[in-house]
């Protein structure tokens, strides 16, 4: 099957249940990306800034570009410019550094906070209490330029079906509770991004509205060609 069948067997299943699609091109050639966005998708999911980057110079405009893997500070000033939502943000330094790119680039930048849920030690992300106490702080109100619209977590990989349920499920719980607490008001605090091709369909169950695809609708990635990105 091609990109564009791939694509739209995921597309019409997601729009039909209220959820967006991501479509994660990473290790992707640009060509890839245009492939896919030539069937309708505008929201394309990366990993790494300096493919993001490359691809952005590429690829239309009206793409929507979603920073999806862990973001160094030193790398917001190349995608504040034009990113549309990082979703990674795990700590009040990155979203300080995204608050004064942003700035610079008289932007507001949507960021989903990105929490830890699985049972494993190399993934990324806030505690629930750590969460908590970000939004909490003195530093987090005196962000003008950064709105946070949600959160981000990624079940453990390999995990069995009632265990990633329950990660699912306690992410909703979470961001159940700092609606309430934070964002009663504010009709822009709604988007929680959980479930991968393995898990996609437990995670739209248990209230994902979106969903990062990649290898499922590009196929298996090429050789990485953009250089490893240093601290």
């Amino acid at each position: 099957m091609s990109i564009a069948d791939n694509l739209l067997k995921y597309k019409n299943e997601l729009d039909a249940a209220g959820v967006k699609l991501v479509a994660v091109s990473k290790n992707h050639p640009a060509d890839a990306a245009l492939e896919a966005y030539n069937a309708g998708q505008r929201i394309f999911g990366e990993n790494l800034v300096q493919e993001m980057v490359d691809k952005q110079a590429q690829l239309p405009t009206d793409i929507d570009w979603h920073l999806i893997g862990h973001l160094q500070t030193n790398k917001v000033k190349y995608i504040a410019p034009f990113v549309k939502l990082i979703e990674s943000v795990d700590s009040i330094k990155l979203l300080k550094e995204i608050d004064k790119q942003a700035a610079k680039n008289k932007r507001v930048i949507d960021c989903l906070l990105q929490i830890y849920i699985a049972d494993e030690d190399t993934k990324f992300g806030l505690g629930f209490d750590e969460a908590i106490e970000l939004l909490r702080s003195e530093e987090f109100e005196s962000l003008k330029n950064v709105r946070i619209v949600g959160l981000m977590g990624i079940a453990t990989n390999n995990g069995s079906e009632l265990q990633t349920r329950a990660e699912f499920q306690e992410l909703k719980v979470l961001f159940n509770g700092i609606k309430l607490s934070f964002f009663r008001k504010e009709d822009s605090f709604k988007e929680i991004s959980m479930g991968m091709s393995a898990d996609y369909k437990i995670a739209v169950a248990e209230g994902s509205t979106m969903v990062r695809i990649g290898s499922n609708i590009f196929g298996k990635r090429v050789i990485k060609h953009w250089k490893a990105e240093k601290e």
